[in-house]
């Protein structure tokens, strides 16, 4: 069984790229990682840790409804989000990684942000980017 990688984060984009990562996994009868990743340090204080705790238990509860078999990772390393979706998606040998996109202004359009921009060309796999709604 494969595996799709999802960079998820309690916002518009991530919402958006899960559910595309719930439904190319199961088009690809797929396993389904779901990867929260902060940066740590000391604004990741306890406040922020028990809001990301319940973010993750919510999107726990989502992910059992869908059917999907899933594993959901938090890392807390002190690295870079690209970095971590690329890392867990070499681990798992991913034939997917599916990200969400923020919208932008028109000037912000002509660059990515650099962590969209890392994974999209250092991923060791197909990369689906989605824009929220």
């Amino acid at each position: 069984m494969g595996t799709v990688v999802v960079g998820y984060v309690a916002k518009p984009e991530g919402e958006a790229a899960l559910a595309r990562a719930v439904e190319e996994a199961r088009l690809r009868d797929c396993s389904l990682v779901a990867v929260s990743s902060h940066r740590g340090g000391q604004e990741y204080d306890e406040t922020r840790a028990a809001a990301a705790q319940g973010e993750l238990d919510d999107l726990r509860a989502r992910l059992e409804s869908s059917g999907v078999p899933f594993t959901v990772r938090q890392t807390v390393r002190g690295l870079e989000p690209a970095e971590d979706l690329i890392a867990v998606a070499e681990e798992h040998g991913a034939e997917l990684l599916v990200i969400g996109l923020r919208r932008r202004s028109p000037v912000g359009k002509l660059i990515l942000g650099s962590n969209a921009q890392r994974v999209l060309l250092d991923a060791p796999c197909a990369v689906l980017a989605v824009k929220a709604s």
